[in-house]
């Protein structure tokens, strides 16, 4: 089980997600494409972080932002690739 909440900066032309948990911090990084696309282009997450889900939940919540914005997600990052791919319900956000 995962805790510790997601924050979330963005500019003009790219922002981040990420989780601080237990001195380490997991991030997944895009960059925008107009107004209403997003290239999730990486996410890194620390050895001492992995297998807990913290990767799976910061594509849940870019996944969750791009409905309530109006947006479509292009994912580059193979592992955000592979999260929306093993979850039909998030689909609908792919561009």
């Amino acid at each position: 089980m995962t805790t510790g909440e997601i924050e979330r900066e963005e500019s003009a032309s790219k922002g981040r997600y990420w989780i601080a948990f237990e001195g380490e911090t997991a991030e997944m990084t895009y960059s925008r494409l107009g107004e209403k696309q997003l290239i999730i282009d990486h996410t890194g997450v620390p050895d001492a972080l992995r297998g807990k889900g913290f990767g799976e939940r910061l594509v849940e919540r870019a996944v969750h932002d791009a409905r309530a914005e109006g947006r479509k997600i292009v994912p580059l990052c193979p592992f955000a690739k592979a999260q929306i791919h093993r979850h039909p319900e998030w689909q609908d956000v792919l561009a």
